[in-house]
């Protein structure tokens, strides 16, 4: 009797296995405990180093919005790297022109931060200023050129943003050719003439490369500043000089507080992943085209509670065995940190249930009174990723908890290579 009802039990338990799989496959998902211990024993594991690149705190300015972009070089056993940077004049969003600072290798030294002239601001009459501001750089291959992407900012002679004129708000380019040596001056991505891109911005926002050399420009739109934000994703074709629009997928609409903005796009296995910033939490959503997203949902972990990253924002890394998250948050005795943007951590997302595991969540750049919340994250190679970011001093305590200003890159370095890399190609010495 007690062989047979153990069998018993053991068959119950395998239907009720089938009963939920079945159940799953019907509503176009698998399994999520499944897919979660799945996504757990393939993920990849890493250390971090955590370099000081600089420190500056003399009171007239802050680096800030440090971002990273690898240059492959023939025959090199890394990439050079170019790291945009600029400063923040210490008034609330009031930028300089943007700065560059340069490695040939990955572990050799920096030289900079230096302004080319061609990224410095333009003067306008009335004391009015332009400036670009939250620029991500990124290599395109297929034109071997560096791309600097970022937002058109139109300042008073007080540092003020101005929105005085039409289409004050745009998204502009420039273009590094590293066999010259030089950079184009910045020019305006030309959208359609609706009035829902009078405001419309690519900023602090990770863009893609697609295989055919087409971008996936995400941007943050809008009639004018003054209402909720939407976002959208755009196809843009680069000639190796000029970017240009060639059409917008899906309108993702949020009517809470300022609505979705700063979005941050990655592919990963096929699919296409967007994490947007709001001032309430973080939403994310996905694509299988990169073009049309499903309807935000909130960030939370794989136990159900909200990730508590808000009014901030997050980024992606993608690993060829893991996607995962770099964000900041509530609830890590961080509320003495201006919106609790520090420490910086980085968690394994389950791209089923668009969940972060937070088994996995470490942090990879520390808190020391300092707000983390402007950062960049990138591959630099097969065997490594960087996350850069720099200390906001903008709390009166933060000198006094042991931050210095610093720019930091935590080097986060993959125990297995990174295969959604193209490895270097290399000289022939024979």
């Amino acid at each position: 009797m007690k062989i047979h009802l153990a069998c018993f039990r053991l068959l119950l338990a395998v239907i009720g296995s089938l009963f939920v799989l079945a159940n799953c496959a019907v509503n176009g998902a698998e399994a999520p405990g499944i897919v979660a211990r799945a996504a757990e024993s393939s993920a990849p594991d890493y250390t971090v180093k955590l370099e000081t690149v600089m420190k500056h705190d003399d009171g007239q300015f802050l680096w800030f919005h440090p971002r990273a972009a690898a240059i492959p070089i023939t025959g090199r056993a890394g990439p050079a790297v170019v790291m945009t940077i600029q400063k923040h004049l210490k008034i609330s969003d009031y930028y300089s022109g943007l700065h560059v600072m340069r490695r040939a290798q990955p572990d050799g030294p920096w030289t900079g931060p230096l302004l080319p002239p061609e990224l410095d601001w333009q003067k306008h009459s009335n004391g009015v200023t332009i400036s670009v501001a939250d620029v991500t750089p990124g290599w395109h291959a297929p034109k071997g050129k560096l791309l600097a992407i970022g937002c058109q900012v139109r300042y008073s002679p007080k540092g003020e943003q101005l929105d005085d004129v039409t289409r004050a708000h745009q998204t502009v380019y420039a273009v590094f050719d590293s066999k010259t040596d030089r950079w184009s001056p910045w020019q305006v991505l030309e959208l359609p003439p609706d009035e829902v891109f009078n405001f419309a911005r690519n900023a602090c926002s990770q863009w893609l490369v697609q295989p055919d050399g087409q971008l996936l420009v995400p941007l943050y739109i809008g009639r004018d500043s003054r209402e909720p934000f939407s976002t959208t994703v755009a196809e843009c074709r680069f000639d190796g000089t000029r970017l240009t629009y060639v059409r917008h997928g899906s309108v993702l609409k949020l009517n809470l507080a300022r609505g979705l903005y700063e979005p941050s796009l990655i592919a990963f296995h096929g699919r296409y992943f967007l994490t947007l910033r709001n001032d309430e939490r973080g939403y994310v959503s996905v694509s299988s085209d990169g073009l049309q997203f499903a309807e935000p949902k909130p960030w939370l972990f794989d136990d159900g509670t909200e990730l508590g990253s808000y009014n901030t924002q997050q980024h992606w890394l993608a690993h060829s065995d893991g996607l995962f998250l770099i964000y900041t948050r509530r609830g890590a005795n961080n509320d003495h940190i201006m919106r609790h943007r520090a420490p910086l951590f980085m968690a394994q997302v389950n791209p089923a249930t668009l969940q972060v595991i937070r088994r996995t969540e470490k942090v990879v750049v520390p808190e020391r009174g300092a707000e983390l919340g402007n950062f960049g994250a990138t591959a630099i190679s097969e065997s490594e990723s960087w996350i850069t970011v720099s200390e906001g001093m903008f709390m009166k305590d933060s000198r006094a908890c042991g931050a210095e200003g610093a720019t930091f890159v935590a080097r986060v370095i993959w125990t297995k290579p990174n295969r959604l890399v193209e490895p270097l190609p290399q000289l022939n010495t024979k």
